[in-house]
């Protein structure tokens, strides 16, 4: 069981980068997803997050109207659309998935609690 992040890179204010995460060993039809991100010095944080039945998203306040989250669950793969990008989106990006939260879970709920399985970070460096 094993999610590989991908799509990270070093984009100017305003860009846009669309990272990967594709899952082997397991399909994500009946898990929750979410990235989640760690800045420097800084605690990881929950950046969105949704349910297995997609019936509640989540996203940070910091996030909201310029990230979006989805999933192909034919490809095995979840993705983070950003764009609209800032300095402050500088962070180790993370995957995750579980299938032990119900799948009516609340988005929230997800983001701010534990995940089963974690993909390695892919790096994402908002800069001029």
């Amino acid at each position: 069981v094993q999610l590989q992040a991908s799509g990270g890179g070093l984009v100017q204010p305003g860009g846009s980068l669309r990272l990967s995460c594709a899952a082997s060993g397991f399909t994500l039809d009946d898990y929750a997803i979410g990235w989640f991100r760690q800045a420097p010095g800084k605690e990881r944080e929950g950046v969105s997050c949704i349910n297995s039945s997609g019936s509640s998203t989540y996203y940070a306040d910091s996030v909201k109207g310029r990230f979006t989250i989805s999933k192909d669950n034919a490809k095995h793969t979840m993705y983070l659309q950003m764009s609209s990008l800032k300095p402050e989106d500088t962070a180790v990006y993370y995957c995750a998935a579980d299938r032990r939260v119900d799948p009516d879970s609340s988005g929230s709920y997800i983001c701010h609690g534990g995940m089963h399985y974690w993909g390695k970070g892919t790096l994402v460096t908002v800069s001029s």
